[in-house]
């Protein structure tokens, strides 16, 4: 999909330019050209490289399971650069990445700090875990401190919907709810702290991220990450800033910072695959393709608000606001990036797909596990 052949292409450049040639030249233009469409030699319309954003989500650096540590972190984002670094040898790759446990352990450990700063405290953290294990790959990455402005006043805050921090057990959760005041909610069979998740209005670090990707071409940009620093405008003076309460989508952010780069596909890569439908049941299918209107009319992942639902959302707002043509969103596993970056695996969003939806054939999903013993709150 991505990958472009441009075989032909050379071809048909090379017999023109034959055609000018004398006979010995000419000679000498066929073994060239003999040469050289065995090596996918870049055109100069065809050749473009693609401008994507990748989205990894805060619990590909700690797997369910895993105790939350630097080491941990460090090992997994080692696991994930080596693929990531080729994507950027044959796309122009801006990464963003979540938060979700790590800013919330760090909201354990300094019970006084406020999320925005927590928040730029996790994205230097993270940032600095995926630059080292970059440059470890052979690419240099430039983490980018970014702030995103919110409405303080957004509907966001009277439903919190974020989940932060590490899983807890049924018992665990109502004491922490009841003790802290923290809400909580189910995330699989398991309970974590949600917190207010407004939408992104403005990424004020914008024009640093295009610089780098019109000026310093094979950098990679790691921006937004954990949804960006929470900020507002003072009302009365809207060029003075301050920091919000809250943890800004991951998603929306990257699907925003997609839009304003004016990238040509957006992929979210999860721990659990592409879009299911009766996920975690008999009967489950992967989606291999799906328009906008196909996810919004059967409501797709809107049954699951703190994992799914807010990546289908995302996927949808990129999509749709983006004017260029054959534009693309994804979600899959990240283990699978690169069969996902070529179309194999994962589920895609397009404007037009015949029928609205194409099913993965002879796949099955995994199995969803749900908590049975709800708290009382």
């Amino acid at each position: 999909m991505i990958q472009i052949h441009r075989q032909a292409i050379l071809r048909t450049g090379h017999l023109t330019r034959i055609a000018f040639l004398s006979t010995t030249e000419a000679s000498r233009a066929t073994t060239t050209t003999t040469t050289t469409t065995n090596k996918a030699v870049s055109s100069p319309d065809q050749g473009k490289k693609k401008r994507i954003v990748v989205a990894v989500g805060g619990n590909a650096l700690q797997r369910r399971g895993d105790r939350l540590t630097i080491e941990n972190m460090l090992k997994a984002a080692a696991e994930m650069a080596p693929i990531l670094a080729e994507l950027v040898k044959e796309n122009e790759l801006v990464l963003t990445h979540g938060n979700g446990p790590q800013v919330g352990e760090l909201a354990l450990e300094r019970a006084a700090a406020t999320f925005d700063v927590l928040g730029a405290e996790s994205m230097g953290q993270i940032g600095y875990v995926l630059a080292q294990a970059m440059q470890s790959a052979g690419c240099t990455a430039v983490p980018i401190l970014t702030q995103v402005v919110v409405d303080q006043y957004s509907e966001a805050f009277k439903d919190p919907s974020k989940f932060v921090g590490p899983i807890y057990g049924s018992l665990e959760a109502q004491a922490l709810a009841q003790s802290l005041g923290w809400t909580v909610k189910p995330d699989g069979e398991y309970y974590r702290r949600v917190v207010p998740s407004p939408p992104p209005l403005e990424i004020l670090q914008i024009d640093a991220i295009r610089t780098l990707l019109k000026y310093s071409p094979g950098i990679l940009p790691i921006a937004c990450g954990g949804g960006g620093i929470p900020v507002s405008r003072v009302p009365s003076n809207p060029k003075t800033l301050i920091g919000v309460e809250a943890v800004i989508d991951k998603d929306a952010c990257g699907a925003k910072l997609a839009n304003e780069i004016d990238a040509d596909g957006f992929i979210i890569l999860t721990d659990g695959g592409g879009i299911w439908e009766n996920f975690g049941k008999p009967e489950a299918r992967e989606m291999e393709e799906a328009t906008t209107e196909y996810l919004k009319g059967t409501k797709t992942g809107q049954k699951f608000p703190g994992s799914m639902g807010p990546k289908v959302n995302a996927l949808i707002d990129f999509v749709e606001r983006s004017n260029k043509p054959g534009v693309w969103a994804a979600v899959g596993d990240l283990k699978d990036v690169a069969k996902i970056v070529t179309g194999e695996e994962g589920t895609f969003v397009r404007k037009n797909v015949k029928n609205g939806v194409k099913w993965r054939l002879g796949k099955k999903g995994p199995v969803r596990k749900e908590s049975k013993d709800p708290p009382p709150f």
